[in-house]
């Protein structure tokens, strides 16, 4: 195994499962000290047990990600705890399918405050500890960041924002050393598809545009791209956006 994370401390929300727990894992089997969190604390635990298990070095805590306060708190007590900060992973996301005309005002609020606030919260937080270590960014979008998506409004609109906050940390602070790269999954294996509930509101000739393919990814394809991206391998890459979707989006 590849140890390309040694002495790296990173911080990983949504650690609990799917994508986030795929990518606090593969950092800890490759070196990394790793800073567990998700609103399951439980999930986050067993995550970090883990990887000190296996050997490796982790903590975890519970974190609403839609909290600015507890974000501040929880990068401060991670930055504590490793000795400083070099990588955040912001994982944690929810989503979900409806007709624009069903959408809530909480189903809306909630996409916005779990899949952007938080990142921006956390990257805030985390940007004087960044800044020190010449750090690295990851953000989990997703293709419906990219594209507009039947029925995803919220969904859509809190990737887009996403990206777009990417982007411009990557510009803003880029000659300061700092790294600010997203990835953009497609259909992946995870819980999370259980918030992707198809009803005959639906029309699938709509919803089939985004989808060409049968098979799904897995949590450590999407672990793997992530890792890349806050690797020195990737040392010249800043402000991208890599789709990992199968070629959903290529044309």
């Amino acid at each position: 195994m590849s140890m390309r994370f040694e002495n790296s401390r990173v911080f990983v929300t949504g650690a609990a499962s799917g994508m986030g727990r795929a990518t606090a894992l593969k950092f800890g089997a490759e070196g990394a000290a790793v800073f567990c969190v998700d609103l399951d604390a439980e999930g986050a635990a067993k995550t970090a047990n883990k990887i000190t298990t296996d050997g490796g070095v982790a903590h975890a805590e519970a974190l609403n990600v839609t909290d600015g306060n507890a974000c501040r708190a929880a990068i401060d007590l991670a930055a504590e705890t490793l000795g400083g900060l070099d990588i955040l992973c912001n994982i944690a996301g929810v989503g979900g399918i409806a007709p624009l005309a069903d959408e809530t005002d909480e189903g809306w609020c909630l996409a916005m405050a779990v899949n952007a606030n938080g990142p921006f919260f956390l990257s805030q937080a985390a940007l004087p500890h960044l800044l020190a270590s010449k750090g690295v960014i990851v953000n989990v979008a997703s293709t419906a960041g990219l594209q507009g998506q039947a029925y995803m409004s919220s969904y859509v609109a809190s990737k887009h924002a996403l990206i777009g906050l990417t982007k411009t940390l990557a510009l803003e602070f880029g000659r300061e050393g700092l790294r600010v790269n997203a990835v953009c999954p497609g259909g992946t294996k995870t819980a999370f598809l259980g918030g992707f509930q198809i009803d005959d509101r639906i029309d699938m000739s709509l919803l089939s545009r985004t989808a060409l393919l049968e098979e799904m990814a897995e949590a450590e394809d999407m672990a793997n791209s992530i890792c890349f991206l806050a690797s020195q391998e990737a040392r010249f890459a800043n402000g991208a956006i890599l789709s990992i979707d199968g070629g959903s989006v290529a044309g």
